[in-house]
């Protein structure tokens, strides 16, 4: 991503609630990368069709958001899968977005795992193979979004795919880069103003608070916003605003 431009995304299509409701409609206004559930932690064939749609008509480039097939924990649990496991689920999955979206003659742009998945991957890099190589077998052009700092780039590089580097505006970091636990306090920024200053930091100056140690380097090509942090809606639309005043352009990763 050249200097003074960043991406935005969300995880959206989560919930048939939230599309209903017009939430993730809204938040679209404010983002231009969305993160598409495609069946393993959540979404169906009609909240990817629904979400992809609303894509297109927001001019929002569409990934593939592919986690554990768990619904019951929202795929923010590990589950004990081998990596030919792992490699058929997430291919499973992104096949069925690209299914979709070919069929309304629209593309996917790039991958982001969701949840432990993600969480796996940076973690360990048998795992972070094994969705490159789902990933690579089905389009070896799509973008790789994975956690700055994270070995998964490093694989997914070496692997010959794409990779864009995701920090965050709505969770607080540790001082080691990673994020604090959810089940921890202050683990989500809910504030919209501090969200706001925090992916300013991101984009212009490449650094981020860590709890109370010192600022950690940081350069990221995307920044996220979860929709289901609290006030998502606010939160984007003061992310964005802060963005533009501080001279920085919002622009899809493709």
């Amino acid at each position: 991503m050249p200097k003074n431009c960043i991406d935005i995304n969300a995880d959206l299509g989560e919930s048939e609630e939230m599309l209903a409701n017009g939430t993730d409609l809204e938040l679209m206004r404010y983002i231009t990368s969305a993160n598409i559930a495609c069946g393993g932690h959540a979404g169906n064939e009609q909240t990817m069709r629904e979400t992809l749609i609303a894509a297109r008509k927001r001019k929002v480039a569409a990934g593939a958001h592919p986690g554990y097939p768990d619904r019951a924990n929202f795929g923010r649990l590990e589950l004990p899968l081998t990596p030919a496991e792992i490699e058929a689920s997430v291919g499973q999955q992104i096949a069925a977005l690209i299914s979709i979206a070919e069929s309304l003659e629209m593309k996917v742009a790039h991958v982001k795992p969701h949840g432990a998945l993600y969480h796996a991957a940076n973690a360990t890099r048998e795992v972070a193979a094994a969705i490159g190589r789902a990933v690579k077998a089905i389009n070896s052009t799509l973008i790789m979004v994975g956690q700055a700092g994270s070995p998964a780039l490093e694989v997914w590089g070496a692997m010959g795919l794409p990779v864009a580097v995701e920090a965050f505006a709505d969770r607080c970091y540790e001082p080691d880069g990673t994020l604090r636990k959810r089940t921890l306090p202050g683990a989500l920024l809910s504030d919209p103003a501090r969200a706001a200053q925090q992916a300013v930091d991101i984009a212009v100056r490449h650094k981020i608070a860590a709890g109370a140690g010192p600022e950690l380097t940081i350069t990221a090509d995307t920044i996220c916003i979860h929709s289901d942090t609290p006030g998502c809606v606010a939160i984007a639309r003061e992310v964005r605003r802060a963005l533009k005043t501080a001279g920085v352009v919002v622009r899809g990763l493709s």
